[in-house]
C-alpha cells in the first residue's frame, strides 16, 4: 500500500469517510427525525454524542479492539444482534412519537442526550462495520501505526461533524412542510421504517 500520508491516500480516506458518514444509516435517520421533532438546539447533544462517540470507538478499534473481532468473531456477531434489536426498539419509539418542538410535553418523548448518543455507537451495526472496514483498508503495519490511526480518526471526526449537522438541519428544514401532528406521525413512521431498512443488509449478509 502507498504511503499513508500522501495527498492521494488522504483524499481516498476522506472520500470513504464522508461517503460512509453521510449516507443513510441509523445515526442520520435518527438525527433527521430529531431535527424535525425537537429542533436543532435540542438535537445538539445528540449530534455531539455521535461526533465524539464514533471517532472514540474507531480509535479503540485501531488500537487493538479489532484484533478481538478477528480472534473471536462471535463477539462482533453478538454486538450486531444487540444493535439490531435496539434499533428495532428505537424505530418503535420514533414511529409512536408525535411531539414537536413547538409544544412542550411532559411525556417520555425527548431527544437523545450526549451520553446516550455516544453509547449508542457501541450497538450501532453500521458504526462497527464502518470502523472495522476503515481500519482494515487504510491502516498499514508500520512503525507509524499510531499516527495513521490518529489521522484516520480525525478525518472521520470531521466527516461526522459535516454529516450530523447536515441531517439534523435537514429535519429542521422539513419542519417548514410538516407542521401538524398527523403529518409528523406519518413522517416518523416513514423514518422508523427506514431505520429498520438500514439494518436489513446487515441481517441478510
Amino acid at each position: 500500500m502507498e504511503n499513508f500520508f500522501t495527498l492521494t491516500m488522504l483524499f481516498s480516506i476522506g472520500t470513504f469517510a464522508i461517503t460512509s458518514a453521510i449516507t443513510p444509516g441509523p445515526n442520520n435517520i435518527m438525527l433527521l427525525s430529531s431535527g424535525l421533532t425537537f429542533g436543532f438546539k435540542r438535537t445538539i447533544p445528540h449530534i455531539g454524542g455521535i461526533i465524539v462517540g464514533f471517532p472514540f470507538m474507531l480509535l479503540l478499534i485501531g488500537l487493538g479492539m479489532g484484533i478481538i473481532f478477528e480472534k473471536y468473531p462471535i463477539v462482533l456477531s453478538v454486538l450486531k444482534i444487540v444493535g439490531i434489536l435496539y434499533l428495532v426498539w428505537m424505530a418503535y419509539k420514533i414511529a409512536t412519537n408525535t411531539s414537536t418542538y413547538d409544544v412542550k410535553e411532559d411525556g417520555d418523548s425527548r431527544p437523545f442526550t450526549f451520553l446516550q448518543a455516544a453509547i449508542f455507537q457501541w450497538v450501532n451495526p453500521k458504526a462497527w462495520i464502518m470502523g472495522v472496514t476503515a481500519i482494515s483498508i487504510f491502516i498499514t503495519a508500520k512503525e507509524d501505526n499510531y499516527g495513521q490511526i490518529l489521522i484516520l480518526t480525525f478525518i472521520f471526526l470531521l466527516s461526522a461533524i459535516v454529516s450530523c449537522n447536515t441531517w439534523a438541519l435537514g429535519g429542521v428544514f422539513l419542519k417548514r412542510f410538516i407542521k401538524n401532528t398527523k403529518s409528523i406521525r406519518i413522517f416518523n413512521i416513514f423514518m422508523a421504517l427506514l431505520l429498520v431498512a438500514s439494518v436489513l443488509p446487515i441481517i441478510l449478509e
